[in-house]
């Protein structure tokens, strides 16, 4: 290494680095104090960097709010497509991804990026794109693949999704929105269960479901 490298511009890995320290310090003073009190200077100070590191990197506060939006959405697409992947029954991927939803929908961090977005309609619109326009298809293409092998009854792999969806989030998601506490990650478990078990009633094809179909 050579002294220009050492004293010069910090190397990429380091850029990269410190632009998710400023990300992880944006989204604590997003859940601490709102949008309203998410400043460039409140996030750069936690950060140990500068605004004019910041305004670098995002260009302005929408450009930061944009990219911890994307960032969570990665996150969160990157953990169902593990569940996907990971050789186990569909009950056990569905609870698992039911459970990862749940789990991030009423989580801080999401709640937080929601009420942000609301406030945009450009924020909103990157919000369900990388998001629900996102992780629907990848759960979908998974429940195609359950209806193909005859080990579920469904026509749509969309609507089917939209009642997994539906059973496991429920209304709490616009509970906690709304300023209720979030159920614990014991509840958060337990819930995504419920909702894996209604769904495969409704869905799937059981030995008692076959008999019928051939009575």
């Amino acid at each position: 290494m050579t002294t220009q490298s050492r004293r010069g511009r910090p190397r990429a890995g380091e850029q990269a680095a410190r632009r998710q320290t400023a990300l992880d310090a944006a989204l604590a003073e997003l859940v601490e104090h709102g949008m309203e009190g998410m400043t460039m200077q409140a996030v750069a100070a936690r950060a140990g960097s500068s605004k004019e590191s910041l305004y670098t990197w995002f260009g302005s506060r929408h450009g930061l709010l944009a990219a911890l939006i994307e960032r969570q959405a990665e996150q969160v697409n990157t953990a169902v497509t593990a569940a996907l992947d990971a050789a186990a029954e569909p009950r056990t991927t569905l609870t698992a991804i039911a459970e990862n939803l749940l789990g991030l929908l009423v989580g801080d961090a999401s709640v937080a990026l929601n009420r942000a977005a609301m406030a945009s309609e450009e924020l909103s619109a990157l919000l369900l794109r990388h998001g629900r326009h996102t992780t629907g298809p990848l759960v979908e293409a998974f429940l195609a693949r359950l209806a193909a092998q005859g080990r579920l009854r469904i026509d749509d792999p969309a609507e089917a999704f939209q009642l997994l969806y539906g059973l496991t989030v429920r209304d709490l998601q616009i509970r906690v929105l709304l300023g209720e506490r979030p159920p614990s990650p014991d509840g958060i478990r337990t819930g995504a269960r419920l909702a894996v078990d209604r769904f495969l009633t409704l869905t799937g094809r059981t030995h008692s479901g076959a008999r019928r179909e051939h009575a």
